[in-house]
């Protein structure tokens, strides 16, 4: 009886030290397999949605196939000089700025000889840490678990949903995130515009101001010659302030853009994967995309204008009269 005791019990420690291992065989392939699949992804042409070919790399640090982002350069040189967009980020750039990746080119190669199975990529849907099935979401962390996951001490007392309730409201809600960062974008192109056109304004009208200062000066220039250097010094000092301000304005501008070009990145990147890699850390991204707010560009007021610009004239008259005098 005691032997027949000692074997059943040597034989379970067998059964779960197998089981164990098994568990962790299965876990490392699946981490293993997560990893290649994820590297696949990196080395897919946003266009094409192929693995890349021939990649040519811009300065946002974007690869493409070199057909696809070459489609449609087929024209005169002195056409594709002009400026171009980014599809991805919409980082403007030369179809000259176009550079060869020879690492990227070499990665892929070596990508294509790993064969990855059916059964290997649908371990992308298991649970890294059980191996099981990922299909729960967990609301307030917003992640993708599985019933182990919902049953441990980190997700315990949280509300969790299947994932095919929550797949289709989280599209609408990064979608329509997505739409307001287009917005938002736009804006940006429309402050842009609005200080270049003020920019020239206050260029032109100075420039205007200056030469009808300068005509003036010269019918009384054996007379007025300081007072001509000391207004067009006003009036250059003026030039440099007001476009120095509006740069300044238009660089904060360029980065309020990036920010919200980056962000668009992102979501369009969820919105085109799988629905585990849309809602994964979803809570994150989705504050992100609804506080971001382009601010409004300070730009010198009108007013001002007139009152800069306005000659002294009171001051050169009470000269001539002096002259005059005497």
């Amino acid at each position: 009886m005691s032997l027949f005791v000692v074997n059943s019990v040597g034989q379970g420690s067998e059964q779960r030290s197998l089981r164990i291992g098994t568990g962790r065989s299965r876990g490392a392939a699946v981490m293993a397999s997560g990893i290649v699949l994820h590297i696949q992804e990196e080395l897919t042409c946003p266009i094409c949605l192929g693995l890349l070919t021939e990649p040519l790399s811009l300065e946002c640090g974007h690869s493409f196939c070199k057909a696809c982002i070459t489609a449609d350069n087929k024209e005169p040189v002195i056409a594709q000089k002009e400026e171009r967009l980014c599809p991805v980020c919409r980082f403007s750039y030369h179809p000259g700025d176009l550079r060869p990746n020879r690492t990227v080119a070499n990665i892929v190669e070596r990508l294509r000889e790993v064969k990855v199975s059916p059964e290997e990529g649908q371990k992308r849907d298991l649970c890294v840490r059980h191996g099981e099935k990922l299909q729960l979401f967990c609301k307030e962390d917003g992640k993708v678990i599985c019933w182990l996951c919902e049953r441990s001490q980190e997700h315990r007392g949280h509300h969790t949903l299947l994932m095919e309730e929550v797949a289709q409201e989280y599209q609408k809600k990064l979608g329509a995130a997505l739409e307001r960062l287009k917005r938002e974008q736009k804006k940006t192109e429309m402050y842009k515009n609005y200080i270049r056109k003020e920019g020239a304004s206050w260029k032109t009208q100075i420039q205007n101001e200056i030469q009808s200062f300068q005509n003036c000066i010269k019918r009384l220039k054996d007379i007025l010659d300081i007072e001509e250097q000391k207004e067009l010094q006003k009036l250059k000092k003026t030039e440099e302030n007001v476009l120095r301000t509006l740069a300044e304005s238009e660089e904060e501008l360029v980065q309020q853009s990036k920010l919200v070009s980056d962000l668009m990145s992102a979501l369009e990147h969820r919105l085109q994967g799988s629905a585990i890699g849309m809602v994964q850390d979803v809570n994150g991204i989705m504050e992100r995309s609804n506080t971001l707010t382009v601010k409004e560009p300070y730009t010198p007021s009108h007013e001002r204008r007139r009152r800069v610009l306005k000659p002294d004239l009171s001051r050169i008259l009470k000269v001539l009269n002096e002259l005059k005098d005497d």
